[in-house]
């Protein structure tokens, strides 16, 4: 039986969400109510990520009007110049009539969910040679939907995965039979690195700059340098677990940190992410390989830390101050761990202390996400803390701002997302970890054992 075919009524945020949504249908035909459009013309004043998108919406609709088509007939969906998004072969319909009242159980009509939902009523009933769905990312109005029989679906386009467990970790575990199933075609030093040629099945997954831990009595610790078509070249990792190899007086308390410091320590890796509940270390290493690569080795002029300002609670209001004063309240990661990197011996003093501290702050600038864009950082040194909190674009357009010498470290907990609409699947993290896998120049970890205290760990583990 050949399928029917479809016709997507879409939400508000949806197209808020992603301004090509439009695109992103295939063959099926889009309808719009009344309702999203009045919406979208409320929401498209401002500076906000959101009005962005809401503009962009609009210009992709009004050029699709260009020609003058009637508008009860559809308007054939286009692809927008300079975007490769492959359109297919549907049309835009827009509401152009007088819904009726619909059902009984349609609450509060000034309500714009209730609006859009008596739409999708009303257009089930006119096209029953059609399979009318609402797509929308508010899960009640979901649910509503689904009360009054009508098919309703979350936006998938924007999903990086269909689930959070395949999300590549960064670092595999094997025995040591893996000696035996690859085979050592080479090893030599170089450096005072030692490297390991191995053979490659063709069922291999590899990524690189992937950590790779053998666990056993041969036990050892390397990264995928190279990955060819049936060959990889694997590097012992270093080892900062014991004082005289510490970064900036940190040492690394487990394999996953001691990985996650080799990966934030090499300059030929330019795009750093590491995920991993609080406690993990994340924040405390990239400021520690920093520090050390911006005072010590000067591979970087200054190191760039900056967040989004999503608050946990009510918002407390406006700040005062200039633009790092105002960032300074949301930056109390930063605070906590440099009082543990500047930790000094006795006899230095409050003096010294003092002049650490001083130092410090002429080399670690907090910037604000909202002034990122049309900037280019060179040689800098950039953290983008609570980076969970992202979304794909804002993410890309932080990521762009990249000039020569500078390196990206993305650091957040993909279950702690406080932004609306976004989830675990959906964040800008997720996509850069997914992304940036197969990059030679890009490196990834998952760190999963709390190093903060054992009352922070239970928590973690059982609230």
């Amino acid at each position: 039986m050949p399928e029917r075919p479809r016709l997507y009524l879409l939400d508000t945020n949806v197209l808020m969400h992603d301004p090509t949504s439009l695109f992103r249908f295939a063959e099926h035909d889009i309808y719009l109510p009344m309702m999203v459009l009045e919406e979208l013309d409320r929401a498209k004043k401002g500076v906000s990520e959101v009005a962005r998108n809401v503009r962009q919406v609009s210009r992709f609709i009004g050029e699709m009007m260009a020609e003058g088509q009637a508008i009860e007939d559809g308007l054939p969906i286009r692809e927008p110049e300079g975007l490769d998004l492959k359109v297919g072969s549907g049309r835009l319909y827009f509401q152009t009539e007088r819904l009726d009242d619909g059902s009984s159980l349609v609450g509060d009509r000034s309500l714009a969910d209730n609006e859009i939902l008596l739409a999708a009523l009303n257009l089930t009933r006119r096209h029953s040679d059609r399979d009318v769905i609402l797509v929308s990312k508010d899960i009640n109005l979901r649910i509503k939907a689904a009360i009054h029989g009508i098919p309703a679906e979350d936006y998938h386009n924007d999903r990086a995965l269909d689930d959070l467990s395949l999300l590549y970790t960064g670092m595999l575990e094997l025995d040591n039979g893996f000696w035996d199933q690859h085979g050592t075609r080479d090893s030599w030093t170089e450096e005072g690195r030692t490297y390991y040629r191995m053979g490659r099945r063709p069922d291999d997954d590899w990524h690189p700059n992937q950590c790779l831990r053998l666990t056993g009595e041969n036990g050892l610790e390397a990264l995928v340098r190279e990955v060819s078509g049936d060959e990889l070249v694997l590097e012992v990792a270093h080892d900062y677990r014991r004082p005289p190899n510490g970064v900036w007086g940190i040492m690394a308390r487990n394999p996953e940190q001691n990985f996650a410091l080799n990966l934030l320590m090499d300059p030929d890796i330019d795009f750093v992410t590491l995920l991993g509940t609080a406690g993990t270390g994340k924040t405390l290493l990239a400021l520690a390989a920093g520090l050390a690569q911006t005072l010590d080795n000067k591979i970087y002029r200054e190191i760039v830390m900056t967040r989004v300002t999503v608050s946990v609670g009510e918002d407390i209001g406006f700040l005062p101050g200039t633009e790092e004063e105002k960032m300074t309240p949301w930056m109390g990661a930063l605070t906590d761990n440099l009082e543990v990197l500047t930790e000094s011996d006795d006899q230095d003093g409050e003096w010294g202390r003092a002049a650490t501290n001083d130092l410090l702050a002429s080399r670690i600038k907090i910037r604000s996400l909202n002034f990122m864009r049309g900037r280019t950082f060179l040689n800098r040194y950039l953290i983008i803390d609570e980076a969970q909190n992202l979304t794909p674009k804002q993410m890309k357009t932080l990521i762009t701002r990249a000039g020569p010498g500078t390196k990206i470290v993305c650091l957040g907990n993909v279950e702690q997302i406080d932004t609306p609409y976004l989830t675990e699947t959906t964040s800008g993290l997720t996509f850069a970890v997914d992304r940036f896998k197969y990059w030679p120049h890009a490196g990834h970890i998952t760190l999963r054992r709390g190093e903060r205290s054992r009352l922070a760990d239970f928590a973690s583990e059982s609230l």
